[in-house]
């Protein structure tokens, strides 16, 4: 699609949208996988002076319904006819009167009849309902994931984008330039998606659109992107399936140690050293073997990865910057538009999330919660209680517990909420311990408790496909893997497989802040009831699902 091709579907689609009845300042719900056509629906919206609510593809029918009814809103907009039906019954339970639910796949009520609709629909007014709102008026009602309660909706306005898009592409102009190209295959239900398509556009670089993530790294060879924004998970699959097919050809012990030769030469390039004589040849032997085959697989043409959306393991980002891919390890909420904070493109530093970009300023409360200020910060949520709580001395409340380094950047150390005070009066982060435990590939999620007992426990959630190819490959048969719900695993094998890791991460955090015992369960990890769209565990709800696991960890 050219550009032009583009801006003519969103003028028509905004024009149907107008004669459908849709009026200024109105909600319209966009529910639908990452796709072409959600690209289209979301500028159209905008140039119908309307307010965006994306809706999570994978929602369920009581939260489509809270959002419904919430956001007020009036029209809706469904990928295919699965999402449509949960949007009309919605409507239906809300009661209230809506515009219609219409599909992006061919049908009755799809994008194409409702923009022929429009097809006399004044030039002049169109250009007036697109230049209706101002830079502070509500441009879209964003609700959270949710790791640590209830979805509340944020109200982002059109400043909080132009802020963003043109103080994110001036910061890194070696990423967002009209020749380079991404592959977007995050969720634009996600303020990180979605503000990185609107930066993309801005830029005037090629974007592909990739429903599947597990299409993803087969796609990169055929549309060759030169960066992608990930979540640190896909970042460990690509790990993890490089080291699986170096252990199927019997070539794990010279993966390994391309790893840690990957790592030194990240090292010193971080404390800006040239790597010694030996160095330079090992990974030149490395790069012949795997290096290059990697780059090759991810299309060959990536500059960069940007990965946000999570705890980036320090080892993890060294690895891929070893490889001669470097990651920008970034940090944001949907309350600040997606990015707070970045490192850049020639001043990256494994383990912190960077400085704070152009536009925002950062600074950490006496009780180490970062806090925010800048363009990118929103206007409120649409409970003004909740409003309230969330802004101290006309700063945000982000939430996360964090530091600045000597060079003032930041450095996550978790979320507030998560914090752990043991029966003794300890007081625990546990993301540190936990970020080590899930650099194993068969360890989905580490969730450390021990909120008012003696001492810290954890479940370790399975990765299921790693560790049933590890069971394949002991010779162990794994029925309960495959399970729904949360289910307890208790092959002895597996256990001290795991307890290694478990040690390792012990001994790198001080004693009253290891974990004594832990627990193996396996979950669905596409259960929105559990985990986010953008893979974080969602803890209260798996503590409040697996049963007696915990209690078990303390007899």
């Amino acid at each position: 699609m050219t550009t032009a091709e583009y801006l003519g579907e969103v003028t028509a689609l905004a024009k149907g949208l107008i004669h459908a009845g849709v009026e200024a300042e109105d909600s319209v719900a966009i529910m639908a996988p990452t796709r072409y056509e959600w690209a289209v629906a979301d500028l159209a919206a905008w140039f119908a002076g309307a307010v965006v609510v994306p809706v999570y593809d994978t929602s369920s029918p009581e939260q489509v319904e809270a959002i419904i009814a919430d956001a007020q809103v009036t029209l809706a907009i469904g990928g295919g006819e699965r999402q449509a039906s949960l949007l009309r019954a919605a409507f239906d339970a809300v009661g209230s009167e809506d515009l219609g639910v219409w599909t992006m796949d061919p049908g009755t009520n799809d994008l194409i009849a409702l923009a022929a609709g429009g097809a006399d629909v004044a030039d002049d007014l169109l250009e007036l309902r697109r230049t209706q709102a101002d830079l502070d008026s509500p441009a879209t009602i964003v609700y959270t994931s949710g790791t640590t309660g209830e979805p509340k909706g944020a109200i982002l306005t059109h400043r909080n984008f132009v802020g963003q898009v043109r103080n994110v592409a001036a910061a890194y102009r070696e990423v967002v330039r009209a020749d380079g190209n991404t592959v977007i295959f995050l969720p634009l239900a996600h303020v990180l998606a979605r503000g990185l398509q609107l930066i993309c556009l801005a830029g005037g670089m090629r974007i592909a659109h990739v429903s599947d993530p597990t299409e993803v790294v087969d796609s990169l060879g055929v549309l060759r992107p030169t960066f992608l924004v990930v979540v640190p998970r896909v970042l460990e699959r690509i790990r993890n399936a490089a080291a699986e097919k170096a252990d199927e050809a019997r070539l794990g012990a010279l993966w390994r140690a391309a790893v840690r030769t990957a790592v030194s030469w990240a090292d010193d390039l971080e404390a800006g050293t040239r790597p010694d004589a030996a160095l330079r040849a090992r990974r030149a032997v490395f790069d012949a073997l795997f290096f290059r085959r990697l780059r090759a697989r991810m299309g060959g043409r990536l500059d960069y990865i940007l990965s946000g959306g999570g705890a980036l393991d320090p080892d993890l980002s060294r690895l891929f910057r070893g490889i001669g891919v470097p990651v920008i390890e970034g940090y944001g909420l949907t309350e600040t538009t997606a990015p707070l904070t970045g490192n850049l493109p020639d001043d990256i530093r494994s383990g912190t999330v960077g400085y704070p970009l152009p536009g925002s300023t950062v600074r950490i409360s006496e009780h180490g919660e970062i806090l925010a200020r800048g363009v990118g910060i929103f206007s409120g949520y649409r409970d003004p209680a909740h409003t309230a709580e969330a802004f101290v001395d006309g700063f945000f409340r982000t939430g996360d517990l964090g530091r600045l380094d000597d060079d003032g950047r930041v450095v996550l150390e978790g979320r507030l909420k998560d914090v752990i005070v043991t029966s003794n009066g300890k007081t625990v982060v546990p993301q540190p311990w936990e970020t080590r435990v899930e650099a194993d590939p068969l360890v989905a999620h580490a969730v450390m408790v021990g909120e008012g007992r003696s001492y810290l426990s954890a479940l370790l959630v399975l990765d299921r496909a790693a560790t049933e190819a590890w069971a394949d490959a002991q010779g162990i048969r794994l029925d309960a893997v495959s399970g729904e719900g949360v289910t307890p695993i208790s092959e002895p094998r597996l256990i001290a497989h795991l307890q290694r890791s478990v040690d390792a991460a012990n001994a790198r955090v001080s004693h009253s802040e290891g974990v004594r015992r832990f627990a193996l369960v396996s979950t669905d990890l596409d259960d929105t009831r559990l985990v986010t769209p953008t893979m974080k565990i969602k803890r209260r709800a798996l503590l409040e699902r697996s049963g007696n696991a915990v209690d078990d960890l303390y007899r």
